[in-house]
């Protein structure tokens, strides 16, 4: 497993991750969210990604006991804050902030998590303020460093502007082979500031590892044929793009890799990305995608990539889900 530097902070995070969203929230049993922890620190995965709102604090509980097992300072724990947890918690004030970084805690069961991160922009309530309880929960040691995710370039420029707060240094956006939006004006932006990239979504759920045939029915194990995942996937079921990761399939076959291997390893040959998360319901999934840290793609094989998904992959920046444009100030 290869390790990179978070931003400009003295954290170092392993080039995969190991994210929670949908699965460890309740998409998959308890035994197997354990199972695929486990499996990540054997694989010598230790940077875990999780989020308040997953499962309205399940997926942190959950953590907060298995990671118990485990030397606090032999991983990295970073969670999010941002969505609703009830009809009056959410958004980014500093009454919120200091209340959910608590019940995080507390859930999570640690004094501290090693990233905090604002999970969208909150458009109701002022960067000052925003950015000032961030840098007092830094401050008060119940985080070593802040970040956020999905935020918009004005609204990043807007929160490295707060005179005297902690500086962010990592940013989560969604990129994959299939998505790459953020290439255009994000990753830039934020080299120059200092700010690493974390991605979410470098399988695209699952399509990028060619599981989803154009015109069949999803496999019944896969995320895209659950109740309880399959609410984001759907829209990225369409046959075009099925079909052109199909062309994927014999250009990782000839590189000796697996298709996940093949698009975690794109996503990883950008130095700007420190680590890209992945999800998984079975161990031998966490195992399979770990190899990729250690893949250096050739030009060739990337242009192949490139070649193939050129008709399908998403080029210009998009709000994400639950995102909004615009900064307040004071």
């Amino acid at each position: 497993m290869r390790f990179r530097k978070l931003g400009d902070s003295d954290i170092d995070v392993s080039a995969i991750s190991l994210g929670s969203w949908l699965t460890y929230s309740g998409g998959v049993e308890r035994d197997q969210t354990e199972a695929c922890t486990r499996a990540a620190f054997e694989a010598g995965i230790t940077f875990f990604d999780t989020a308040n709102v997953y499962g309205t604090g399940a997926s942190e509980e959950a953590w907060g006991e298995i990671l118990a097992d485990y030397p606090r300072d032999s991983y990295i724990l970073a969670t999010k804050v941002y969505f609703p947890m009830s009809d009056t918690d959410r958004g980014l004030s500093a009454q919120q902030i200091a209340k959910q970084i608590d019940a995080s805690l507390a859930r999570l069961n640690t004094d501290y998590v090693d990233l905090y991160q604002c999970h969208r922009f909150d458009v109701e309530t002022p960067i000052e303020e925003t950015m000032e309880a961030l840098s007092d929960v830094v401050r008060s040691g119940k985080a070593r460093a802040i970040g956020f995710s999905e935020w918009e370039p004005d609204q990043i420029r807007a929160g490295l502007a707060v005179e005297g707060a902690v500086k962010f240094v990592s940013s989560q956006p969604q990129y994959s082979a299939l998505w790459r939006g953020p290439e255009q004006e994000v990753f830039e932006l934020c080299a120059e500031s200092g700010i690493s990239q974390v991605v979410w979504s470098p399988l695209a759920e699952g399509v990028l590892t060619g599981k989803y045939k154009p015109g069949e029915p999803p496999p019944p194990d896969s995320r895209a044929a659950s109740e309880s995942m399959s609410t984001f996937i759907r829209r990225r079921l369409d046959d075009r793009a099925l079909a052109a990761v199909q062309e994927l399939l014999p250009i990782a076959d000839d590189a000796g890799l697996t298709p996940a291997q093949l698009a975690l390893a794109w996503v990883l040959r950008r130095p700007e990305v420190a680590s890209a998360i992945v999800g998984a319901s079975r161990p031998e999934q966490v195992f399979d995608n770990a190899k990729a840290a250690d893949v250096d793609l050739g030009d060739d094989v990337i242009a192949a990539m490139d070649a193939a998904l050129a008709d399908v992959a998403i080029m210009e920046p998009a709000l994400a889900p639950g995102a909004s444009s615009g900064v307040r100030h004071r």
